[in-house]
């Protein structure tokens, strides 16, 4: 799982505009006078996807006077990655963006987002998701087309299908860019590349242009900003996430669809068209649950008010079991910070204290998606610290959004009754998770997940609650209210083919 965005405008710059720091944080007009606003605003916007990945981060950006893109990436989260300097040197009326949540391939450099490539046109891109067929791709591309990848990266293999297909369409032609070929390359990677994907590039002499998986299972959405002064030209970005689109000030348009190709030109023209249309769509339940911000929507659905509806849904489980007496707990604790917003609402349905026994240290990553167990359980340590006052000779009604290997709920039970919890039940607003995730989620092989070919009482007693309630299948949905979920990771039910994902986990294993 990763962030991308995308920004296009039209060429207005001045070229006597005086670009400083301060004149960055002036109007989006002024910032559209600058030079390089749509890295700059490409950056700002990497800096609300943070949560999407936090392994590295990277801005290409194209001048198109200069026909030259312009690219910094490296290691490290967006803010460490880019000084002012380095802002100010991706010229270009447009750009891509990318925050790295790496699940395959390697932890250098080498594999790192953007990727560019000179031939034909020039292209750079960007994209969130994976492929599960890598390496049979991998092989084609080297055996059928001749052609050598240069990273572990699956973007490259989508990079190396959309160039083949535009060199393959225009033969001798010296034409412009159209559509046409854009739905054509669209449709070739389409067609071939099985899994979760979605795509925003850039093409020299063409525009922006993003697709999504036929099954959409990685969100992507449009939105567009007018110009201060301007009425009727706009500026158009792509990107993962609504929150973006609502810090840099754009108004949301509507979601890619899944299977769709879209194209912005430089004159602000926008194209589009579905060019694989599946019957049943297949949207990624667990950016619901835990992996998008709560100010964004998916698929026009709140992610904060589905929160809210996994703490109310989740409260006609635990209701009898407090009737019944089975449980007596004094109040409703989360796990900072993601299962806070069902936290409370499980709290008012239940008519019960909330508190904040878990205190996070806001410098420290989201522990679920560094890279490493021992990486995973040093956070966990470091990010949360118990308020005993609150905690000691109480019962806690622990929430939390997930249980993926067991290890990080069990020290955080400890933790709590180190410093003085009587009992601890541990409510999930997920179903457990028995199965891995090949579409862009580090969830690991099944056996390595707690739930797999464990009971309830079973988990239970492994990570140190008294007892732990999961929702069902049938609460989510009613939970997230959208329909053609991907629950693969719950029900085993992949929506692609999975014959190769035994390679695909072997590989992402190495790098662990």
């Amino acid at each position: 799982m990763c962030g991308v965005i995308g920004i296009i405008g039209p060429k207005q710059v001045s070229s006597d505009t005086d670009f400083t720091g301060e004149l960055l944080a002036s109007t989006s007009h002024v910032k559209s006078q600058v030079p390089f606003w749509a890295a700059y605003e490409a950056y700002r916007g990497l800096l609300t996807l943070q949560h999407r990945g936090q392994d590295a981060a990277g801005v290409l950006s194209f001048d198109s006077d200069r026909q030259k893109f312009h690219q910094k990436k490296d290691l490290g989260l967006v803010a460490q990655v880019f000084e002012q300097d380095d802002v100010e040197s991706l010229v270009g009326n447009m750009a891509v963006g990318h925050t790295r949540y790496a699940t395959v391939g390697g932890d250098g450099k080498n594999d790192l987002q953007p990727l560019v490539t000179g031939f034909p046109f020039g292209v750079g891109m960007v994209h969130n998701g994976n492929l599960v067929n890598y390496h049979s791709l991998v092989e084609h591309l080297n055996k059928n087309l001749h052609q050598q990848l240069l990273t572990n990266n699956d973007l490259e293999v989508l990079l190396n299908l959309w160039c083949h297909s535009i060199l393959s369409q225009r033969g001798t032609e010296q034409g412009p860019f159209s559509f046409e070929h854009c739905v054509n390359a669209a449709k070739a990677i389409l067609d071939v590349a099985n899994g979760a994907y979605a795509v925003v590039g850039l093409m020299a002499g063409a525009g922006l242009f993003g697709f999504r998986d036929p099954d959409g299972i990685r969100p992507l959405v449009l939105g567009r900003r007018e110009r201060s002064g301007q009425p009727g030209v706009y500026d158009y970005c792509l990107t993962s996430e609504t929150l973006a689109l609502n810090f840099l000030d754009y108004t949301y348009v509507r979601d890619i669809a899944p299977g769709e190709v879209i194209l912005i030109n430089e004159a602000g023209e926008v194209f589009s068209q579905i060019v694989v249309d599946n019957e049943k769509k297949n949207h990624c339940m667990f950016e619901w649950v835990y992996f998008a911000g709560a100010e964004s929507s998916i698929e026009g659905k709140s992610v904060y008010g589905t929160r809210l509806n996994l703490g109310t849904v989740l409260s006609k489980k635990m209701q009898p079991l407090i009737d019944d007496k089975v449980i007596r707990p004094d109040f409703v604790c989360p796990v900072p910070d993601t299962s806070r917003t069902s936290a409370i609402a499980l709290a008012e349905a239940l008519g019960m204290p909330y508190r904040e026994g878990l205190i996070k240290n806001r410098y420290i990553q989201r522990s679920f998606i560094l890279d490493t167990q021992e990486k995973r359980e040093k956070a966990v340590e470091l990010k949360l610290s118990p308020v005993k006052s609150e905690i000691e000779g109480k019962n806690i009604l622990l929430v939390d959004d997930s249980v993926v290997r067991g290890t990080t709920s069990k020290k955080i039970i400890n933790l709590l009754k180190r410093h003085g919890a009587n009992e601890v039940t541990l409510a999930i607003t997920c179903p457990p998770l028995r199965h891995a995730c090949f579409y862009g989620i580090d969830f690991p092989a099944d056996e390595q997940l707690i739930a797999n070919g464990r009971s309830t009482e079973e988990i239970a007693e492994w990570v140190g609650a008294n007892q732990v309630i999961f929702l069902d299948e049938e609460d989510l949905v009613e939970s997230i209210e959208v329909p053609d979920l991907c629950m693969a990771c719950i029900n085993g039910q992949y929506p692609t083919c999975t014959s190769e994902a035994k390679e695909f986990q072997r590989r992402r294993d190495e790098h662990k």
